[in-house]
């Protein structure tokens, strides 16, 4: 399978995405031309990498550097400043400086967590990110937010700061589980919606060879298409003020829902994103911004796939309120109301401040949309 790159240049960022079949031997010599003067790697690892691949990346970095390993259990709850706070003074201690490496190795929580620590470390490190998840190889590893969760939101304490490279190796993806691949399709589906470009038609085609079949290149397309639409709005509006807002359609329910599940393996960030979506959809069609036809074509694709969004079989009615109140303190809100993107129709979206919601308005009408 032939590697593409992808090239992230901006007024910010200049570095490359590699996308491909057993590719992490591509990393060294990368390393060496990216930071010539790197002596020492922290490589951030989530534990649930199978051993094959962890102990692949860990040799070859061996070969030429002195590696630091920084293994973890990751969920959502992981993600915080008293943890980042932890790596960052074993780096210290480690005596890592300006022109080392921090590495991760895992999926976009790691990622975020990782690169959020590159970028306090000595005002920043070199950072790398190895994806290994589909979700972090269409969405978080691109476009340089960092993160980690507040107890009020998430992602809520963070920076934006660019990788030096990033290898998206697809082979890894054969190892996720079900939920973790439907995961990451939460968010190439919602590329195809934002953006016209006959992404959504493609989807509807090929979803069953990716979800089903794990068709790997297949698969690669769909990476390269999100990857593809993603850069569109990073390049355009690289710190988030006003366009790249759009990417986060659907998140604005997402987050809140994640919040109110207390990050729970109930419900994982496609599973929000996939009721998120639908949610936004449904009020979209009830303020007459899309038509049934619209909201009809993400119900075909959702049923085709069996994707659930159905709101009401995680949460009890009591929780909506809750929910809604958790969407007030979403980082797009720039007023007392709740900054939504709503979608016009396949392709897309409306424009970031264009609809705005307030709290009271949204609880008097959420049961009718869910």
């Amino acid at each position: 399978m032939q590697i593409t790159r992808l090239r992230v240049k901006n007024s910010s960022s200049d570095y490359s995405i590699i996308i491909g079949k057993n590719i992490l031997t591509e990393i060294l010599n990368n390393i060496k031309n990216l930071c010539p003067d790197a002596r020492k790697i922290g490589l951030v690892v989530d534990k649930n990498v199978p051993n094959k691949f962890k102990n692949k990346i860990k040799n070859l970095l061996k070969k030429k550097y002195d590696v630091h390993i920084f293994e973890y259990s990751v969920n959502e709850k992981f993600k915080s400043f008293i943890n980042v706070n932890k790596l960052v003074e074993k780096c210290l201690f480690n005596n890592f400086n300006r022109h080392d490496i921090l590495i991760s190795f895992g999926g976009g929580v790691l990622g975020d967590f990782s690169a959020f620590a590159a970028s306090i470390i000595k005002r920043g490190i070199n950072f790398i990110n190895i994806p290994t998840t589909l979700l972090a190889q269409v969405d978080s590893s691109i476009g340089g937010k960092t993160g980690v969760n507040s107890e009020l939101g998430k992602n809520l304490i963070g920076t934006f700061y660019q990788p030096k490279l990033v290898v998206s190796d697809i082979e890894l993806l054969k190892s996720l589980p079900q939920r973790e691949l439907v995961c990451g399709y939460a968010e190439i589906l919602k590329h195809s919606l934002i953006l016209k470009n006959n992404f959504f038609n493609w989807l509807k085609i090929n979803s069953k060879q990716m979800l089903v079949d794990r068709n790997l290149n297949l698969l690669k397309q769909a990476i390269i298409k999100s990857c593809k639409i993603k850069l569109y709005f990073v390049n355009k509006d690289t710190h988030e003020k006003n366009i790249r807002m759009i990417l986060n359609f659907g998140h604005t329910f997402a987050h809140a829902i994640e919040v109110q599940n207390n990050y729970s393996r109930r419900i994982n960030h496609g599973e929000a994103v996939i009721m998120g979506m639908m949610i936004a959809v449904k009020l979209s069609h009830f303020k007459k911004i899309c038509t049934l036809k619209t909201l009809n074509q993400l119900k075909d694709i959702y049923k085709s796939n069996n994707l659930k969004h159905n709101i009401k079989k995680k949460f009890k009615k009591n929780e909506y309120n809750k929910i809604i109140e958790h969407m007030s303190g979403d980082k797009k809100n720039n007023d007392k109301k709740i900054n939504l993107i709503l979608l016009k129709k396949i392709g897309q979206t409306t424009l970031p401040n264009a609809y705005k919601i307030s709290t009271l308005d949204l609880k008097k009408l959420f049961n009718k949309i869910i």
